[in-house]
């Protein structure tokens, strides 16, 4: 029977350990078939890989037994970062490349360095938080370092545009539930970066200049790149 997850534990442990593995083995696959036939074959493979695990997972918590309206509607980021994912391993789009790059090597990530998680393994809760985070991540780290579908300034702008609009549904849906998706109702118990971030609402208005911030950081050296390219 699964007990109490204890972040920095054992499973913690050895999840981030797969996950760097699983990076390290999806980034050099991904350069192994970029440009090749097999390429469309392992990207649509690893996009219906995602689908097939997560959709009876998350079906699952719709289910009367598991249906808690604090955590079983898909307004996470996370939740929408493995639709993403499959969208973008299934298209190649640019676009949705790009906001899966910024959800995933950003937020995805922070979550999986300091998870609100209550099941450890082997409980379904476990295996789902896991797979589904550690295959989003990886999902966007094949899509940019190993095919080479990069990000410019029209992929943050997307991005900052679709993510306002996940904040504005998120916020009038908490406020009306009175639930706390993205935590920006309130912080999660444990401790999270939003610590040292003020009470709310000042750590929301915080956490998204840093995110904005962030997310302009991380698209300078593609931009740069392209730059030198052409010159």
């Amino acid at each position: 029977m699964a007990g109490t997850f204890e972040p920095y534990g054992a499973t913690h442990a050895a999840a981030a350990a797969l996950g760097v593995v699983g990076a390290i083995g999806v980034v050099v696959g991904a350069r192994w078939a970029r440009g090749r036939p097999v390429e469309e074959r392992l990207r649509r493979g690893f996009a219906l890989v995602i689908l097939l695990f997560t959709v009876p997972l998350q079906v699952r918590q719709w289910l009367p037994a598991h249906f808690d309206i604090d955590s079983s509607i898909p307004l996470q980021v996370c939740d929408l970062g493995w639709m993403v994912a499959v969208h973008a391993l299934w298209t190649r789009d640019r676009r949705t490349s790009a906001l899966l790059y910024y959800w995933a090597l950003t937020l995805t990530l922070q979550a999986v360095v300091t998870p609100t998680l209550g099941r450890d393994f082997p409980d379904p809760e476990f295996i789902e938080f896991w797979g589904m985070h550690l295959m989003t991540i990886w999902a966007a780290l094949g899509l940019t370092f190993g095919l080479g579908v990069t990000t410019d300034w029209s992929g943050f702008r997307f991005t900052v545009r679709w993510s306002l609009v996940w904040f504005a549904v998120t916020m009038v849906f908490n406020a009306v539930a009175g639930t706390n998706y993205g935590y920006l109702a309130r912080k999660p118990a444990v401790s999270t970066p939003l610590d040292l971030f003020g009470p709310w609402p000042v750590y929301v208005v915080v956490l998204l200049a840093v995110v904005l911030g962030g997310w302009a950081l991380i698209t300078w050296p593609w931009v740069a790149r392209d730059r030198r390219a052409v010159g």
